[in-house]
């Protein structure tokens, strides 16, 4: 993994280990509770009152001391007998941290017997949790769903130095979509492998003799909103900006020209599909009623399925109510004089090719509910860029366009509540979906959310 994706992990697995240890003590005290009954152990007359003190150590001190152990390093590449021996080791340490607690400061800690269960459930608990999860990674990664593509850029003498230093975990998680030798390729072999394969990072290895191309494919990445990944302390840029990482046990120079993994990209992500789920919950009975009004009125599938252009390009079938005639697309040629966007996208007013039941679906924005299945499997999200059809992203004029690719499609945009059909000039529309990205906050997508629902009742901009 990266290592500011693993630092995230690690906290979050912290986190989880944290309440493991609270809940493991307080089965452990209602076991040895219990066991004056089951197995008529002597009296057991503590309230548990006399144990909420070990909460502020356990809680805290157990996973640091986890951490110190190595617990939270290359969990896909451990075995079993490896991880229990790193439990052990901490629960040693907080063995010592709890005795000088009870020595020193007096605190009491009347049961041995809940002492010892504690250590014997958590670390069932801790090593469940972890087989459990890495289990589950592991599943996705033969299913090729947390494979990332990359490409390595570089001399081949750099980039097969920098493929030997990759540890398992990184061999795992990372799938070398191509490696392309800057020294004798053109920047555009680099460019159409990032179109072609959809990648999320580049990474650079080369020497300084090579600089001068770096600094050029790294412009180009900056164009498209990927991030470039590079053995350097220098490079100047207008649009990305640059950070500090490691991979691979070598300190890097990260360019990026779309908000960095963090807290509130994951919080993002959650609420993404927890209201999704939500909603469909609450639109399921006007989504059948919808699929029933479009089965009557017109034949053709209810659904409506086209591939379109996800993050960094990647193709996804989007889901919409069917609001067109099933002839639509024959009939788009026809058409294509009356188009009063500019650019590659392709808008029509009053366009004859809609329904009835498709132009109220349009004008109220019903027909976009299918797309919550999108946000729930990840695809989407609920706020982002408007997802464009795979052949219209082909026909972008300008490279800096892609840019709006780097971040996930969402239902509802700046071009959503700013008109949309309104907004004429596809270069406006880019504009706006670039401002989103330089500005993302979790505020900012609240502000958009809040903004969406009178534009959606007033059909502002629909058709």
């Amino acid at each position: 993994m990266l290592a500011r994706k693993q630092e995230l992990n690690t906290q979050l697995q912290q986190l989880i280990d944290a309440f493991l240890l609270a809940v493991a003590l307080y089965v452990a005290y209602l076991l040895r509770l219990f066991g004056t009954v089951w197995f008529h152990l002597p009296e057991f007359p503590d309230a548990f009152s006399n144990y909420q003190w070990l909460f502020i150590v356990i809680m805290p001190f157990g996973p640091i001391l986890l951490d110190l152990q190595g617990f939270y390093q290359s969990p896909l590449n451990k075995s079993v007998w490896r991880s229990f021996v790193q439990i052990m080791r901490a629960m040693i340490g907080l063995s010592v941290i709890v005795s000088a607690c009870v020595i020193f400061l007096r605190l009491p800690l009347l049961s041995r017997t809940v002492a010892l269960l504690f250590i014997v459930i958590a670390a069932i608990a801790l090593l469940l949790k972890e087989q459990i999860i890495a289990s589950y990674v592991r599943g996705r990664v033969r299913r090729g769903e947390m494979r990332e593509p990359v490409l390595l850029a570089g001399t081949p003498e750099d980039v097969a130095a920098l493929e030997r230093t990759f540890t398992g975990e990184q061999k795992t998680l990372l799938e070398v979509a191509a490696r392309i030798d800057i020294s004798q390729a053109p920047i555009s072999d680099l460019v159409e492998a990032m179109h072609r394969y959809a990648v999320s990072r580049v990474i650079f290895a080369a020497g300084h003799t090579q600089m001068n191309k770096v600094e050029q494919a790294v412009g180009a990445c900056e164009i498209e909103g990927v991030p470039a990944w590079l053995v350097a302390d220098f490079i100047q840029t207008s649009i990305a900006k640059p950070d500090f990482d490691a991979f691979a046990g070598r300190p890097m120079l990260v360019f990026r020209s779309t908000p960095e993994v963090s807290w509130a990209l994951m919080v993002k992500a959650t609420i993404d599909r927890i209201c999704a789920f939500i909603l469909l919950l609450i639109f399921a009975i006007p989504m059948l009623l919808i699929a029933l009004a479009i089965r009557i009125t017109s034949p053709g599938p209810v659904i409506f399925r086209q591939k379109r252009a996800g993050r960094f390009g990647k193709p996804f079938v989007m889901l919409k109510f069917r609001s067109m005639r099933n002839d639509a697309e024959m009939r788009k040629a026809e058409l294509e004089p009356f188009n009063q966007m500019s650019g590659p996208v392709f808008k029509v007013a009053d366009d004859p090719r809609v329904t009835p039941v498709g132009r109220w679906l349009r004008r109220t924005s019903m027909d976009e509910l299918p797309q919550l299945l999108n946000v729930l499997s990840g695809d989407m999200s609920l706020v982002g860029p408007r997802p464009l059809p795979i052949y219209e992203v082909e026909r972008f004029e300008n490279s800096a366009q892609r840019r709006r690719l780097s971040v996930k499609p969402g239902l509802t945009c700046l071009w959503q509540i700013s008109g949309r059909n309104q907004v004429k000039d596809f270069r406006d529309w880019v504009r706006l979906d670039l401002d989103y990205i330089d500005r993302w906050s979790l505020g900012l997508d609240l502000k958009i959310l809040v903004r969406t629902i009178p534009a959606v009742l007033s059909g502002l901009g629909a058709r």
